[in-house]
């Protein structure tokens, strides 16, 4: 048997212990997603055809990595669901008697994740006006999650982001004058928050947004959840590379950083605009960063694919958008 062949076997024998139907058909790996695999299925039982979500742990995380464990990724979900964030629903989380090895199965929110149709197609026009504000809104129910419970999760601050990032950057020994022209602005401009660490998604922004007519659905690809400064977040989403050449509209390509504080404030928290700035350069830098690695494995033939080189070859774009975020007379 084949790698699907497998997965097929072993969901035909867990589906039915769940209750989530009797057969398993139209097995299919979607694409994205580098170190966990995503795959969709449809499951038969006597009420119909109900399509699921089956995530699995992909590749083997390297020493330095931020990622959470898919356990951890899948725990999250469930905790958020009650507090009003817009989440698949987790049906099991895999166990050893499953065959699957480590992932769990969820609920398939129908909609569409790709920023071409989310901005072209006409019955999404009321959903793209109010979207910003309603990712504001979405951010601010994660960020006001009680935390207690969630001492499993990495805690870290704004400095120790920035030296993490710097201290990869300068292993590899490649220098790039843009680059480092933003390490030192941003070495100078570190927020000093005195607010406890929040909830962050740590990659809330299009592609990991399921948009439907009515709006954001739910929130995908919680791998990178930590605690730390909610600005993160709303800086992260107004980085340039995701508005896909609607720069006009800095929140994601759909609407504008006062949409989106409307929608957080109005949830009683308070925007730090200082602080999502310097996020917006961080999250910028970190981009051109990854964009750089791989490029990297590229040219090295670690991975001579050509997604590697053309996503590798956006690191320029990065440079132009740090050079401008940095001097706004550049924007002119």
């Amino acid at each position: 048997m084949n790698a699907v062949d497998d997965i097929v076997a072993g969901l035909r024998a867990c589906i039915p212990r769940l209750g989530l139907g009797s057969d398993v058909s139209d097995l299919r790996r979607l694409t994205g997603g580098a170190s966990q695999q995503t795959w969709r299925f449809v499951a038969t039982g006597p009420a119909g055809q109900r399509p699921l979500i089956l995530r699995l742990e992909g590749m083997r995380k390297r020493a330095g990595d931020t990622e959470s464990g898919i356990e951890t990724e899948a725990r999250l979900l469930r905790f958020v669901e009650p507090l009003g964030v817009p989440v698949p629903r987790v049906y099991h989380v895999l166990e050893a008697e499953d065959g699957l090895g480590r992932g769990y199965i969820m609920e398939c929110v129908e909609g569409e994740t790709l920023p071409k149709k989310i901005f072209q197609r006409e019955d999404f026009a009321e959903a793209r006006a109010g979207l910003a504000r309603q990712c504001g809104e979405v951010l601010a129910r994660i960020h006001r999650a009680p935390t207690g419970e969630l001492g499993f999760l990495r805690s870290t601050s704004a400095q120790e982001e920035l030296e993490l990032e710097e201290a990869a950057y300068r292993r590899r020994g490649m220098r790039r004058p843009v680059f480092e022209l933003a390490f030192r602005w941003l070495r100078h401009r570190v927020p000093r928050r005195s607010a406890p660490p929040a909830l962050v998604h740590g990659d809330f922004r299009n592609g990991n947004l399921m948009i439907g007519p009515d709006g954001l659905r739910a929130v995908l690809d919680w791998e990178l959840v930590h605690l730390g400064d909610p600005m993160e977040d709303l800086g992260w989403l107004c980085v340039n590379s995701w508005r896909f050449g609607r720069s006009h509209l800095p929140v994601g390509g759909f609407g504008t950083r006062e949409e989106l504080y409307a929608g957080y404030e109005s949830q009683g928290l308070t925007v730090d605009r200082e602080a999502t700035a310097f996020w917006e350069v961080f999250g910028t830098l970190r981009w051109g960063l990854i964009c750089q690695r791989m490029a990297e494995a590229f040219i090295s033939g670690e991975d001579p694919t050509v997604e590697r080189a053309a996503i590798g070859r956006r690191s320029s774009e990065t440079e132009i958008d740090l050079l401008m975020l940095i001097d706004p007379r550049l924007r002119s």
